[in-house]
């Protein structure tokens, strides 16, 4: 017995030592997307309106508006979103110690009794067996051995997925900044438009008093009193519009902060100026920016999870091996921890499910999973620099209809003021004047919406490029 029990030491340890690890480990790809030479460089081409100086970690900061601090700050604590990418995690992290648990040793306790009526011909017996009262006890442990690395693999599919999802909840987190800022930035938009809307309104009515004057004096017509009443009422019809953007803001930041309303931080209904960075945007380079996103990184984790995913399917090949022990009792109640009903016995054991054709196919599944993971992070490498550069382009775009409106508004106050010095000495009419301060008005009101256009594009290239993650990372 002694003999047989070091045979099967030698064999056990002869199985050990040829050890190895299933399926290809995980390198990020050379050839990837990634790597390219070309998304690696500049993001500012020389545009005097952007800088290659690093994004910073909170951006929104770069506005100075301490209620927008507040309100990010709370969105951050109280969003859904983050709670449900803050849950995920946990998941995926409980996973990792489901993973590291698996195979090593594992034991089972049985115990059981019963009225039992043996069949006497299963013992090959002619007589009828007598019914009797049996017992069982028993306690059997194992430690499975990772021979090929299966379970490591597993291990390493778990970690990835894992840090797939603390990228996920990177992304949520960005993603819910932008829309705070964003919400904001449309509350104090709608507000601003708004009072200059009322303001080209009042100018409006003055021109319908005028005309209705002139015409009642005998030195106008009914015509241009109804021109003059149809531009008010044009005008008129607009206000509604402001007003509904600003409570669509509201509603969205109380979404985001998860509380009422009228629980916002104080002022944030009545914000009149638009949020505004006073300084270059900073927007880095290309290799910043694909180390920076998280969906870049989420995509990268997910084709490490399926190479691991490789190893797994592989290692279902082969048989498993473990060494285990037992120890019990089995007989009649009565004799239950007698000698003649003890049992023990320890050994190794190995199990196989001879591989067919299904299993294999899991393996070429796998493979085909991780080519399609590979694509899947090349596409994402490639549309966050798309992103990025098309948003900064978009962004250099409206900066100049800005400043080309702002040029504009500025000829048209020239002449509004040259027009009222005019008018006060008697070289032009009221109507005259009302039509250039009219003009003005209007014009300003173009600027107005071109810069919360600038100022909504600044933040969908901040979004772009993936900043605000790095600081308040969800645990």
């Amino acid at each position: 017995m002694n003999h047989g029990v070091r045979l099967s030491a030698m064999a056990l340890g002869l199985l050990l030592s040829a050890c190895q690890m299933v399926g290809p480990d995980y390198h990020r790809p050379k050839e990837g997307a990634v790597n390219r030479p070309d998304l690696q460089g500049s993001l500012a081409s020389g545009d005097s309106n952007v800088v290659s100086a690093p994004v910073p970690q909170d951006w929104w900061k770069l506005y100075n508006d301490p209620r927008l601090d507040q309100l990010v700050s709370q969105a951050l604590v109280s969003s859904t979103d983050l709670r449900v990418a803050a849950a995920n995690l946990n998941r995926a992290r409980v996973q990792i110690e489901e993973a590291e648990h698996a195979g090593g040793f594992t034991t089972k306790a049985e115990a059981g009794a019963q009225r039992l009526q043996e069949s006497a011909e299963s013992y090959l017996q002619g007589e009828k067996i007598p019914v009797a009262n049996v017992g069982n006890l028993s306690l059997t442990t194992s430690y499975q051995f990772d021979l090929w690395g299966t379970l490591q693999r597993g291990v390493e599919a778990s970690q990835a997925n894992a840090d797939a999802a603390q990228a996920a909840a990177d992304t949520a987190r960005i993603t819910l900044v932008a829309e705070v800022v964003r919400s904001y930035t449309q509350i104090c938009a709608a507000n601003e438009e708004r009072h200059i809307a009322e303001k080209s309104l009042d100018l409006q009515m003055q021109g319908v008093r005028l005309t209705q004057r002139l015409r009642d004096a005998g030195r106008g017509d009914e015509t241009q009193v109804t021109r003059t009443q149809t531009q008010f009422k044009s005008l008129r019809a607009d206000l509604p519009k402001f007003e509904a953007e600003r409570q669509a803001g509201l509603y969205k930041l109380a979404m985001l902060l998860a509380k009422p309303v009228n629980q916002l931080p104080a002022g944030t209904a009545d914000c009149a100026e638009l949020p505004k960075i006073a300084q270059v945007m900073p927007v880095g380079d290309g290799a910043a920016l694909l180390k920076r996103r998280p969906d870049v990184r989420q995509a990268e984790r997910k084709l490490a999870a399926a190479t691991a995913e490789i190893g797994v399917a592989t290692g279902q090949l082969y048989p498993n091996i473990s060494i285990g022990a037992t120890v019990g009792s089995v007989g009649f109640l009565k004799d239950l921890g007698e000698d003649t009903a003890n049992r023990w016995g320890f050994g190794p054991m190995i199990s196989w499910t001879i591989p067919g054709n299904q299993a294999r196919a899991r393996v070429r599944e796998a493979e085909v999973s991780t080519q399609a993971a590979l694509a899947h992070f090349d596409g994402v490498v490639l549309n966050a620099v798309r992103e990025a550069q098309t948003g900064l382009a978009q962004y250099t775009a409206l900066l100049e209809r800005r400043d080309a409106l702002a040029e504009a508004e500025e000829s048209a106050r020239q002449a509004a003021d040259q027009t009222h010095r005019f008018y006060l000495a008697g070289r032009e009419s009221f109507l005259a004047d009302l039509q250039a301060t009219k003009t003005y008005t209007d014009v300003t009101a173009q600027l107005s919406a071109a810069n919360t256009q600038v100022a909504m594009q600044q933040i969908n290239v901040f979004l772009a490029l993936g900043g605000g993650w790095e600081s308040g990372r969800t645990p």
